[in-house]
Protein backbone atom coordinates (compact mmCIF):
# COMPACT_ATOMS: atom_id res chain seq x y z
CA UNK A 1 0.00 0.00 0.00
CA UNK A 2 1.23 3.24 -1.02
CA UNK A 3 1.82 6.12 1.62
CA UNK A 4 -0.87 8.78 2.27
CA UNK A 5 1.20 12.67 1.51
CA UNK A 6 -1.44 15.46 2.67
CA UNK A 7 -0.98 18.88 1.19
CA UNK A 8 -2.89 21.84 3.17
CA UNK A 9 -3.06 24.96 1.16
CA UNK A 10 -3.74 24.68 -2.82
CA UNK A 11 -2.18 27.39 -3.92
CA UNK A 12 1.00 27.76 -6.00
CA UNK A 13 3.14 26.28 -3.41
CA UNK A 14 0.60 23.26 -2.87
CA UNK A 15 0.62 22.47 -6.32
CA UNK A 16 4.09 22.11 -6.94
CA UNK A 17 4.04 20.36 -3.83
CA UNK A 18 1.14 17.55 -5.66
CA UNK A 19 3.32 17.53 -8.84
CA UNK A 20 6.64 16.43 -7.28
CA UNK A 21 4.82 14.09 -4.52
CA UNK A 22 2.87 12.29 -7.25
CA UNK A 23 5.34 12.59 -9.92
CA UNK A 24 7.98 10.56 -7.96
CA UNK A 25 5.44 8.42 -6.63
CA UNK A 26 6.30 9.44 -2.98
CA UNK A 27 3.01 8.46 -2.19
CA UNK A 28 -0.69 8.66 -2.84
CA UNK A 29 -1.61 12.59 -2.39
CA UNK A 30 -4.08 14.56 -1.43
CA UNK A 31 -4.49 18.63 -1.47
CA UNK A 32 -7.18 20.34 0.78
CA UNK A 33 -8.37 23.86 0.21
CA UNK A 34 -10.78 25.70 1.48
CA UNK A 35 -11.86 26.86 -1.98
CA UNK A 36 -14.07 24.47 -3.00
CA UNK A 37 -13.51 22.92 -6.79
CA UNK A 38 -9.92 24.36 -6.72
CA UNK A 39 -8.23 20.99 -5.23
CA UNK A 40 -10.38 19.13 -7.24
CA UNK A 41 -9.18 20.97 -10.51
CA UNK A 42 -5.75 20.72 -9.57
CA UNK A 43 -5.75 17.13 -8.67
CA UNK A 44 -7.36 16.33 -11.52
CA UNK A 45 -5.09 17.96 -14.33
CA UNK A 46 -2.06 16.29 -12.57
CA UNK A 47 -3.80 13.04 -12.26
CA UNK A 48 -4.74 13.01 -16.17
CA UNK A 49 -0.44 14.42 -16.84
CA UNK A 50 0.40 11.34 -14.90
CA UNK A 51 0.63 8.64 -17.45
CA UNK A 52 2.99 10.89 -19.11
CA UNK A 53 5.65 10.42 -16.83
CA UNK A 54 4.65 6.90 -15.78
CA UNK A 55 3.49 7.86 -12.44
CA UNK A 56 0.42 5.66 -10.89
CA UNK A 57 0.10 7.86 -7.84
CA UNK A 58 -3.60 8.43 -7.26
CA UNK A 59 -4.52 12.51 -6.74
CA UNK A 60 -7.72 13.73 -5.51
CA UNK A 61 -9.11 17.14 -3.92
CA UNK A 62 -10.67 18.10 -0.59
CA UNK A 63 -12.88 20.57 1.07
CA UNK A 64 -12.91 18.75 4.17
CA UNK A 65 -10.38 17.81 6.35
CA UNK A 66 -12.04 14.16 6.30
CA UNK A 67 -10.31 13.65 2.94
CA UNK A 68 -7.08 13.73 4.76
CA UNK A 69 -7.96 10.91 7.37
CA UNK A 70 -4.72 8.38 8.09
CA UNK A 71 -1.99 10.65 6.00
CA UNK A 72 1.63 9.74 6.68
CA UNK A 73 2.59 13.05 6.11
CA UNK A 74 0.95 16.71 5.72
CA UNK A 75 2.61 19.60 4.33
CA UNK A 76 1.48 22.58 5.47
CA UNK A 77 1.25 25.85 3.20
CA UNK A 78 -2.20 27.48 3.94
CA UNK A 79 -1.33 31.23 4.36
CA UNK A 80 -1.36 34.41 3.04
CA UNK A 81 1.53 34.56 0.66
CA UNK A 82 4.53 38.07 1.35
CA UNK A 83 3.22 40.98 -1.07
CA UNK A 84 6.25 43.50 -2.02
CA UNK A 85 7.25 45.79 0.91
CA UNK A 86 5.93 42.89 3.18
CA UNK A 87 8.43 41.04 5.53
CA UNK A 88 7.24 37.64 6.62
CA UNK A 89 6.61 38.55 10.17
CA UNK A 90 3.75 41.31 8.77
CA UNK A 91 1.75 37.71 8.29
CA UNK A 92 1.45 36.78 11.71
CA UNK A 93 -1.64 37.79 13.43
CA UNK A 94 -3.57 36.67 9.79
CA UNK A 95 -1.70 33.21 9.66
CA UNK A 96 -1.58 32.72 13.19
CA UNK A 97 -5.60 31.70 12.83
CA UNK A 98 -5.39 29.86 10.38
CA UNK A 99 -2.33 27.81 11.51
CA UNK A 100 -4.90 26.95 14.53
CA UNK A 101 -7.75 25.67 12.16
CA UNK A 102 -5.54 23.49 10.29
CA UNK A 103 -3.89 22.48 13.58
CA UNK A 104 -7.24 21.17 14.93
CA UNK A 105 -8.24 19.09 11.54
CA UNK A 106 -4.58 17.79 11.28
CA UNK A 107 -4.87 16.49 14.85
CA UNK A 108 -8.34 15.15 14.51
CA UNK A 109 -7.91 13.49 11.34
CA UNK A 110 -4.46 12.43 10.60
CA UNK A 111 -2.81 11.89 14.41
CA UNK A 112 0.01 9.92 13.49
CA UNK A 113 1.15 12.43 10.68
CA UNK A 114 4.77 13.67 10.25
CA UNK A 115 4.26 17.48 9.65
CA UNK A 116 6.35 19.30 7.56
CA UNK A 117 5.26 23.16 8.34
CA UNK A 118 5.57 25.99 5.17
CA UNK A 119 3.75 29.04 6.08
CA UNK A 120 5.47 31.75 7.18
CA UNK A 121 6.50 33.52 9.70
CA UNK A 122 8.01 30.16 9.27
CA UNK A 123 9.46 29.42 13.07
CA UNK A 124 6.08 31.19 14.61
CA UNK A 125 3.49 29.02 12.45
CA UNK A 126 5.03 25.49 13.28
CA UNK A 127 5.85 26.84 16.69
CA UNK A 128 1.60 27.52 17.20
CA UNK A 129 1.20 23.81 15.44
CA UNK A 130 3.07 22.05 17.57
CA UNK A 131 1.14 24.04 20.84
CA UNK A 132 -2.16 23.16 19.26
CA UNK A 133 -1.92 19.36 18.01
CA UNK A 134 0.23 18.33 20.59
CA UNK A 135 2.27 16.29 18.37
CA UNK A 136 5.75 15.34 19.81
CA UNK A 137 8.10 17.05 18.58
CA UNK A 138 10.05 14.41 16.25
CA UNK A 139 7.09 14.71 13.86
CA UNK A 140 7.17 18.72 13.97
CA UNK A 141 9.21 20.78 11.65
CA UNK A 142 9.76 23.80 10.12
CA UNK A 143 10.71 24.22 6.33
CA UNK A 144 13.46 26.75 6.84
CA UNK A 145 17.67 26.55 6.63
CA UNK A 146 17.25 24.23 3.87
CA UNK A 147 15.57 26.51 1.06
CA UNK A 148 17.97 29.24 2.94
CA UNK A 149 21.03 27.07 2.44
CA UNK A 150 19.94 26.53 -1.54
CA UNK A 151 19.50 29.75 -2.50
CA UNK A 152 23.36 30.29 -0.76
CA UNK A 153 24.34 27.06 -2.92
CA UNK A 154 22.93 28.81 -6.13
CA UNK A 155 24.53 31.78 -5.85
CA UNK A 156 27.96 30.26 -4.72
CA UNK A 157 27.94 28.11 -7.94
CA UNK A 158 26.77 30.83 -10.36
CA UNK A 159 29.79 32.79 -8.98
CA UNK A 160 32.08 30.24 -9.72
CA UNK A 161 30.65 28.92 -12.67
CA UNK A 162 30.52 25.37 -11.12
CA UNK A 163 27.72 22.41 -10.45
CA UNK A 164 25.19 23.31 -7.78
CA UNK A 165 25.69 19.67 -6.57
CA UNK A 166 29.65 20.19 -5.56
CA UNK A 167 28.58 23.40 -3.20
CA UNK A 168 27.25 22.65 0.30
CA UNK A 169 26.04 25.16 2.84
CA UNK A 170 24.38 25.77 6.51
CA UNK A 171 22.00 28.51 7.34
CA UNK A 172 20.88 28.44 10.55
CA UNK A 173 18.65 30.37 12.98
CA UNK A 174 15.15 32.17 12.15
CA UNK A 175 13.68 32.14 8.57
CA UNK A 176 13.52 35.70 7.53
CA UNK A 177 16.22 38.52 7.51
CA UNK A 178 18.18 37.49 10.68
CA UNK A 179 19.03 34.27 9.12
CA UNK A 180 22.83 33.20 9.89
CA UNK A 181 24.41 32.05 6.82
CA UNK A 182 27.89 30.16 8.38
CA UNK A 183 30.58 30.95 5.73
CA UNK A 184 32.91 28.74 7.04
CA UNK A 185 30.27 26.03 6.56
CA UNK A 186 29.67 26.73 2.59
CA UNK A 187 32.44 24.74 0.43
CA UNK A 188 33.11 23.72 -3.26
CA UNK A 189 33.70 19.86 -3.41
CA UNK A 190 35.55 20.07 -0.04
CA UNK A 191 36.83 23.40 -0.39
CA UNK A 192 36.23 26.65 1.93
CA UNK A 193 34.51 29.16 -0.55
CA UNK A 194 36.43 31.58 1.23
CA UNK A 195 39.53 30.24 -1.01
CA UNK A 196 38.01 30.91 -4.34
CA UNK A 197 35.84 33.82 -2.94
CA UNK A 198 36.79 37.40 -1.85
CA UNK A 199 35.41 38.33 1.32
CA UNK A 200 33.75 41.53 0.33
CA UNK A 201 32.18 38.96 -2.78
CA UNK A 202 31.21 36.49 -0.13
CA UNK A 203 29.43 39.83 1.86
CA UNK A 204 27.09 40.43 -1.06
CA UNK A 205 26.16 36.52 -1.56
CA UNK A 206 25.10 36.55 1.91
CA UNK A 207 23.30 39.51 2.03
CA UNK A 208 21.38 38.23 -0.92
CA UNK A 209 20.61 35.08 0.65
CA UNK A 210 19.12 37.02 3.31
CA UNK A 211 16.61 39.12 0.80
CA UNK A 212 16.38 36.24 -1.24
CA UNK A 213 12.33 35.05 -1.01
CA UNK A 214 12.12 39.39 -0.78
CA UNK A 215 13.57 39.34 -4.35
CA UNK A 216 11.80 37.01 -5.58
CA UNK A 217 8.15 39.05 -4.40
CA UNK A 218 10.12 42.02 -5.45
CA UNK A 219 10.09 40.64 -8.82
CA UNK A 220 6.56 38.64 -9.41
CA UNK A 221 4.69 41.53 -7.13
CA UNK A 222 1.82 39.36 -6.93
CA UNK A 223 2.66 36.43 -4.93
CA UNK A 224 6.16 34.53 -3.42
CA UNK A 225 8.61 32.02 -3.96
CA UNK A 226 6.55 28.68 -4.36
CA UNK A 227 8.99 25.88 -6.66
CA UNK A 228 12.18 26.47 -4.40
CA UNK A 229 10.14 26.11 -0.75
CA UNK A 230 7.86 23.52 -2.19
CA UNK A 231 11.06 21.23 -3.57
CA UNK A 232 12.47 22.06 -0.16
CA UNK A 233 9.70 20.50 1.62
CA UNK A 234 9.82 17.55 -0.69
CA UNK A 235 13.14 16.83 -0.21
CA UNK A 236 12.21 16.50 3.76
CA UNK A 237 9.14 14.44 2.99
CA UNK A 238 11.30 11.83 0.92
CA UNK A 239 13.96 11.33 4.22
CA UNK A 240 11.08 10.88 6.55
CA UNK A 241 8.85 8.46 3.77
CA UNK A 242 12.26 6.15 2.60
CA UNK A 243 14.44 6.27 5.85
CA UNK A 244 17.36 8.78 4.02
CA UNK A 245 18.77 9.95 7.63
CA UNK A 246 19.21 13.17 5.30
CA UNK A 247 20.92 16.12 7.17
CA UNK A 248 19.01 19.44 6.76
CA UNK A 249 18.78 22.46 8.34
CA UNK A 250 15.45 22.75 9.42
CA UNK A 251 13.32 24.59 12.16
CA UNK A 252 13.45 22.61 15.11
CA UNK A 253 12.15 22.53 18.35
CA UNK A 254 15.36 22.62 20.57
CA UNK A 255 15.09 21.66 24.40
CA UNK A 256 18.40 22.83 25.71
CA UNK A 257 20.44 22.51 22.33
CA UNK A 258 22.26 25.71 21.48
CA UNK A 259 20.87 27.11 24.84
CA UNK A 260 17.53 27.12 23.50
CA UNK A 261 14.67 26.28 25.53
CA UNK A 262 11.09 25.68 24.08
CA UNK A 263 12.07 27.14 20.60
CA UNK A 264 11.57 26.38 17.11
CA UNK A 265 14.80 27.70 15.62
CA UNK A 266 16.59 26.35 12.06
CA UNK A 267 19.51 23.55 13.25
CA UNK A 268 20.90 21.04 11.31
CA UNK A 269 18.73 17.75 12.12
CA UNK A 270 19.18 14.64 10.77
CA UNK A 271 15.84 12.97 8.90
CA UNK A 272 14.51 9.79 8.93
CA UNK A 273 11.64 7.31 9.76
CA UNK A 274 11.60 8.60 12.88
CA UNK A 275 11.18 12.42 11.88
CA UNK A 276 13.54 14.38 13.17
CA UNK A 277 15.87 11.96 14.37
CA UNK A 278 18.17 14.23 16.53
CA UNK A 279 19.65 17.30 16.31
CA UNK A 280 23.29 18.00 15.18
CA UNK A 281 25.62 20.76 17.66
CA UNK A 282 28.04 22.55 15.42
CA UNK A 283 30.77 24.62 16.58
CA UNK A 284 30.33 28.52 16.31
CA UNK A 285 32.70 30.92 16.63
CA UNK A 286 32.01 34.38 18.68
CA UNK A 287 30.71 35.84 15.74
CA UNK A 288 28.56 33.06 14.58
CA UNK A 289 27.35 32.76 18.16
CA UNK A 290 26.51 36.64 18.51
CA UNK A 291 24.61 36.29 15.14
CA UNK A 292 22.93 33.49 16.04
CA UNK A 293 21.47 34.66 19.25
CA UNK A 294 20.54 37.87 17.72
CA UNK A 295 18.25 35.54 15.54
CA UNK A 296 16.91 33.72 18.20
CA UNK A 297 16.12 36.99 20.20
CA UNK A 298 14.19 37.75 16.93
CA UNK A 299 12.02 34.33 16.93
CA UNK A 300 11.36 34.87 20.82
CA UNK A 301 9.93 38.18 19.85
CA UNK A 302 7.56 36.24 17.82
CA UNK A 303 6.16 33.80 19.74
CA UNK A 304 5.78 35.99 22.72
CA UNK A 305 2.93 37.61 19.76
CA UNK A 306 1.31 34.01 19.91
CA UNK A 307 -2.29 33.50 22.06
CA UNK A 308 -2.94 30.19 21.90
Amino acid sequence: MRKKIALIGGGNIGGVLAEQAAYRELGDVVIFDVVEGLPQGKALDMAEGAPLVGADSKISGANSYAGIAGADVVIITAGLARKPGMSRDDLLKTNLSIMKQVAEGVRDNAPDAFVIVVSNPLDAMVYTFKEVSGFPKNRVVGMAGILDSARLRSFVAWELDVSVKDVTALVLGGHGDTMVPLVRYCTVAGVPIEQLISAERIDELVERTKGAGGEVVGLLKTGSAFVSPALSAIEMAEAFLRDKKRVFACACLCEGEYGIEGLYVGVPCVMGAGGVERILEVELNADERKLFDASVDHVKELVAQIEI
